[in-house]
């Protein structure tokens, strides 16, 4: 059974700094791209950052010079560098494993982490 795991939110000032971090844990054969998705209170879910297994990288406009993504292929791990915070960065910061191919079990699948708070506040 694939899980993913999100680590480093919290509460930060404007202008502050965060990193999160997701680890996908399981019988993982390889992941084609994972994503950053963030739910900000009253609003959808909207994609934050992508990065595919080559390291090609795909970020909102919102965050563009701001946040940088990452992966670690090798650990199943995948990283947001948050910079330059603000309030409206305030959202459930949500990680997707997309296409992930697990040892045993035919084709591939999507999977979800349950999320993980950041707050942007003085």
């Amino acid at each position: 059974q694939v899980q993913l795991v999100e680590s480093g939110g919290g509460l930060v000032q404007p202008g502050g700094s965060l990193n999160l971090s997701c680890v996908a844990t399981g019988n993982i054969v390889s992941i084609h791209r994972m994503t950053w998705y963030r739910r900000a209170p009253g609003q959808l879910r909207v994609l934050v950052a992508a990065i595919t297994t080559s390291g090609g990288t795909y970020y909102a406009d919102s965050v563009k010079g701001r946040f940088a993504i990452s992966r670690d292929n090798a650990k199943n791990t995948a990283f947001l560098q948050m910079n330059n915070l603000k309030p409206e960065d305030t959202a459930i910061y949500y990680c997707n494993a997309d296409k992930a191919v697990v040892s045993g079990q035919p084709g591939y699948d999507d999977y979800w982490g349950e999320g993980i708070q950041v707050t942007v506040s003085s």
